[in-house]
């Protein structure tokens, strides 16, 4: 077979031409054995795919290939996931799109410019079967084969439900650039181990959450349909998160117009406003930020109504997890009456519905927040760490008989993903536990072993960081305090004991399901 370049494919000439020996220099003589037998197993595979004669490899491969280049295949699958209400797949997206990057500059700048491979000759390959772009790059590696199995790889390791199907898409990619002429099969094998590399180092460092557990959707509890609102009580503040709550009234009096509204105002007693309109209510509902929405999960508590979420927030963690998130999905479930039962957290018998906190653990949670939007939540949450970290003092305490100095405290109602100091979502909001993060950066040593575990995304495997779940903690401050508290993004009392417990299934919420 003739080689691109017009190489005759014999001898030493044919392993100079791949690129695979150096190019000056005497070359060892077992390298020369294995290049030699590399390159007939290329050899023997790409011409019994180039010369077989398939109708079905005539479509198929060019069309795959083809679908491939500059990885389009694998950014319409990642937006699709990243349109999903499903947190794990937004995650995974977006996972697998950072592998495809990394891999795609490591393949075409680093790989293709040390080993100037020439490509193929096409001369055999049936017309019908080559690709509409013919390549002009080295050959080795496979920049689409990295491509594929980096995000292939990435994606299985957020989503385990993905992995095969993807992987599997992913060698019929690699196939196809074989198949089409555009690789040796060695090519295909380099970019797909190349790629597996990237994705799993990106494991390391940024670790995928845990396996989800095997109930992951609250049982939905149908209440009575209210197509128009009627019943419904809906507290709102009109100036939350810049104007939000008016956008979020405007929809709500035009979709569920018969919904009686009570505006808070900036002199408004919201504990007293909530527990008036809970009275009133068969539904209480609530438009406003997590920390308006916990005062109005109080109100419905103790009036024993079932509460409506309609997110008007900046971040609307609580409507994320119960799903009530986006707006339409909150308005559907009240039209339709499907809801849930969701756990309440209480830390000294005030209820906090996501996280609570003390320490420096508030500031962490400041600059995290600040900036996820512009560096992504797992840098953000590095850079927050090493801000707080460096500037922090620690307090000693004892849970359930244990000591522990400690710089982070963070309480969430509920097993938080992923593990380590980027918690970001739960799988259950129903699993009757806390979850309980402390991190000790005493001393120096301390301080550099946590920064080095941020950076290789080990903390969750470090000494210094410790986490329990349980249904209820006491934690008392025994130097050091008393320390401020938050629940939920807010600040509350100072204390030297928290009593810490969960309510299971103890609040009723609506939530919809778009995929149910």
């Amino acid at each position: 077979m003739t080689h691109a370049g017009g190489r005759s494919g014999r001898g030493c000439d044919r392993m100079a031409g791949y690129g695979l020996l150096p190019r000056e220099g005497p070359v060892p003589g077992w390298m020369k054995r294995i290049v030699r037998d590399v390159d007939d197993i290329d050899t023997t595979i790409f011409e019994g795919l180039a010369t077989m004669r398939s109708p079905l490899l005539d479509k198929a491969m060019p069309r795959l290939t083809d679908a491939a280049d500059h990885s389009v295949l694998w950014f319409a699958i990642a937006a699709a996931l990243g349109v999903s209400r499903n947190r794990r797949a937004k995650r995974a997206a977006l996972r697998g799109v950072t592998a495809i990057a990394v891999s795609s500059l490591v393949a075409n700048q680093l790989g293709k410019r040390v080993n100037r491979r020439p490509r193929p000759s096409i001369a055999s390959v049936p017309v019908a079967r080559l690709s509409r772009r013919l390549p002009t790059s080295t050959s080795f590696p496979s920049g689409h084969a990295a491509s594929a199995a980096a995000f292939a790889t990435a994606v299985g390791l957020e989503a385990p439900v993905l992995s095969l199907p993807l992987k599997a898409l992913a060698g019929l990619v690699g196939i196809s650039r074989v198949a089409t002429g555009a690789h040796y099969p060695s090519d295909v094998a380099a970019g797909w181990l190349l790629g597996t590399a990237v994705a799993e180092a990106g494991a390391r460092l940024v670790p995928p959450a845990g396996p989800p557990p095997a109930i992951r959707r609250l049982d939905v509890i149908q209440l009575e349909a209210r197509p128009t609102g009627a019943g419904v009580v809906l507290v709102v503040n009109p100036a939350s998160h810049s104007g939000e709550g008016e956008r979020v009234l405007a929809t709500v009096r035009e979709q569920l117009p018969a919904t009686q509204i009570v505006e808070l105002t900036k002199d408004s007693d919201v504990e007293a406003v909530m527990r008036e309109s809970a009275s009133q209510a068969k539904v209480l509902g609530v438009a406003g930020g997590d920390g308006t929405v916990r005062t109005a999960a109080q109100a419905a508590r103790e009036a024993d109504v079932p509460l409506a979420v309609f997110p008007a927030g900046t971040f609307n963690h609580f409507a994320k997890d119960a799903g009530a998130f986006p707006l339409r999905a909150a308005i559907t479930a009240v039209q339709q009456g499907t809801a849930a039962k969701v756990d309440l957290a209480y830390l000294n018998d005030q209820i906090f519905l996501n996280t609570a906190s003390l320490g420096a653990y508030t500031d962490f949670v400041a600059i995290r927040e600040r900036n996820e939007k512009r560096l992504g939540k797992p840098v953000a949450a590095l850079y927050a760490g090493l801000r707080t970290l460096l500037r922090s003092t620690t307090v000693t305490i004892r849970v359930d008989d244990r000591v522990a100095e400690v710089d982070l405290l963070f309480l969430g109602n509920g097993e938080y993903q992923p593990h380590g100091f980027a918690p970001s979502f739960r799988e259950q909001m129903d699993d009757g536990l806390l979850d309980l993060r402390m991190l000790d950066a005493s001393g120096p040593a301390a301080t550099v072993a946590i920064l080095g575990a941020l950076l290789t995304g080990q903390l969750a495997r470090n000494k210094h960081y410790h986490e329990i779940h349980a249904p209820s903690l006491r934690i008392e401050v025994t130097a050091g305090g008393p320390v401020r508290v938050a629940r939920d993004g807010e600040l509350g009392e100072e204390t030297s004991v928290l009593d810490v417990r969960v309510d299971r299934r103890a609040l009723t919420v609506y939530r919809h399901d778009w995929w149910s």
